[in-house]
């Protein structure tokens, strides 16, 4: 649920890399007589639905040639991405496999946008094709949301043409506290007296060992607070002609009473540390606080927004909202003690363990796909993993977990994904900070409220969700034909 990847999309940029990485594989092992990828002559790419219609705003051709360039979004170099997507474009050739002798490829013309089509299954579809040896393989993926990926034969035949069963780890270990639906997940927590943390914890371990969840979690959150930090110190206007300026920085040099920005600190030793440091160490009123908030998530989404590294959370679209939520817990919440206590990693740790579940819940009851289901399958799912996560953190028991995390999406359903000209800025990037705010909220409504006497449940919202999702006219999801994206002064063509 949590992974790193590249902005702005997890499903329109991370989701195509992904599908990409994939085909090339199971392409190079299909060609495996023939020679592998070196047998290939010529390849297209083709975009339907919601991927060719805002796709060139989600910077989805970009994905697939870094793809097709061998990059991957973890390691890739940010900085760089302009120039090797640049250099493709002139040169009009590749080498597939890095070593055989380039084959011709234009970027214009070979990944092809369907704006007028949709694939059976799913709105975010693509089918790759390569010719070779005079024979034509084609292989058709869909971007299920969050940058999972499936093939056309893995596709689900639920009502909301979501993925069924997530193949992304290579197979499913039997896990000791199974969890499909929310009722599963507290009848875990009721028979192990334990928390959600805990209960995830073990099934984490039928994957990897406790170092190993250790050094993944931190990987994760350090990718998350860098993410906030180089958000906090860039200034300047993000790619795609809208114009958007630049929002974190200026307020935080503003909250900290800088008379600018320190660049120089992006080389310092630990100058993150020393950042939050400072942050944790002022005194905060309560719009101050709300100013820090959104500073937090505008950051992230800055950096997303500009192809940056953030953590789907669970998209691309949403990142902002669970490390500014948590930064609100260790940085600014008046109820800790001390937020520089060693155990800090173990409640970083346990906070993205607890939102990781929720965001399941969401994914295998509904959908975590804007293309599927509007804005409120992302800023809405993310606030449900936040508030649920920082109600745990607070010292809330299970239940009262689960009812903030109902609270939280309650108040999303019906929102609309309606990116203006396509790109994941005008109203993404505030709407992380509505979602941030909201979470808190709901978490400390559950913490001072009593599970036992709520009407709502979270399984009975997750229902509303997707029954709302199946409701929604394809104008509000993530198509750019409706709603801001057609009612805004400002609008970049063909986009």
């Amino acid at each position: 649920m949590l992974k790193v990847g590249i902005g702005p999309s997890s499903s329109h940029t991370l989701g195509p890399w992904r599908a990409i990485q994939r085909w090339l594989a199971e392409l190079d092992e299909s060609l495996d007589e023939d020679g592998g990828l070196a047998a290939v002559e010529r390849i297209q790419v083709h975009l339907y639905g919601s991927l060719a219609l805002t796709g060139r705003g989600h910077a989805t051709d970009q994905a697939i040639a870094l793809a097709l360039l061998g990059h991957d979004p973890e390691t890739v170099d940010v900085d760089d991405i302009a120039n090797l997507v640049a250099a493709l474009r002139d040169r009009r050739s590749l080498s597939l496999d890095g070593r055989s002798a380039p084959i011709a490829l234009d970027l214009d013309s070979d990944i092809v946008f369907h704006p007028d089509e949709c694939l059976p299954g799913h709105a975010n579809a693509m089918t790759c094709v390569a010719s070779a040896g005079g024979r034509s393989l084609k292989s058709t993926y869909f971007s299920v949301g969050g940058g999972f990926v499936l093939r056309h034969d893995e596709l689900g035949d639920d009502e909301l043409g979501e993925e069924g069963t997530d193949r992304t780890r290579g197979g499913q270990p039997t896990l000791r506290y199974p969890t499909q639906k929310p009722d599963d997940l507290r009848s875990h927590c009721v028979a192990t007296e334990g928390r959600i943390a805990d209960v995830v914890w073990t099934n984490e371990l039928a994957w990897r060992t406790p170092d190993e969840i250790r050094a993944g979690l931190d990987a994760l959150w350090r990718v998350m607070v860098e993410g906030v930090y180089r958000g906090c110190h860039t200034v300047g206007t993000l790619p795609g002609g809208l114009g958007v300026q630049r929002r974190a920085a200026p307020l935080v040099r503003l909250l900290l009473s800088d008379d600018r920005i320190d660049d120089d600190s992006l080389v310092d030793e630990n100058p993150v540390d020393a950042w939050l440091a400072r942050i944790r160490g002022g005194d905060h009123d309560f719009g101050q606080v709300l100013q820090w908030i959104s500073a937090f998530a505008m950051a992230t989404n800055e950096e997303n927004a500009n192809l940056g590294r953030v953590v789907t959370a669970p998209t691309n679209g949403a990142a902002g909202v669970i490390p500014a939520v948590l930064l609100y817990y260790l940085c600014l919440a008046d109820d800790i003690d001390d937020r520089s206590a060693p155990d800090a990693r173990t409640v970083v740790h346990d906070f993205l363990l607890v939102a990781g579940e929720v965001g399941t819940l969401f994914k295998k009851g509904a959908t975590i796909s804007a293309a599927m289901g509007g804005c409120m399958a992302e800023v809405g799912v993310s606030s449900a993993m936040a508030a649920a996560a920082l109600t745990e953190a607070m010292g809330g028991n299970p239940d009262q977990a689960l009812m903030a995390a109902e609270i939280a999406m309650e108040h999303h359903l019906g929102m609309t994904c309606d990116p203006v000209s396509g790109l994941v800025q005008v109203p993404c990037i505030e709407r992380n900070t509505m979602g941030a705010v909201k979470a808190i909220n709901a978490a400390g409504l559950a913490i001072a409220g009593d599970p036992a006497a709520a009407r709502g449940t979270l399984a009975g919202v997750s229902d509303t969700m997707r029954e709302t999702a199946q409701s929604l006219s394809d104008r509000f999801k993530e198509t750019s034909l409706g709603g801001l994206a057609v009612n805004v002064s400002v609008r970049v063509p063909e986009c």
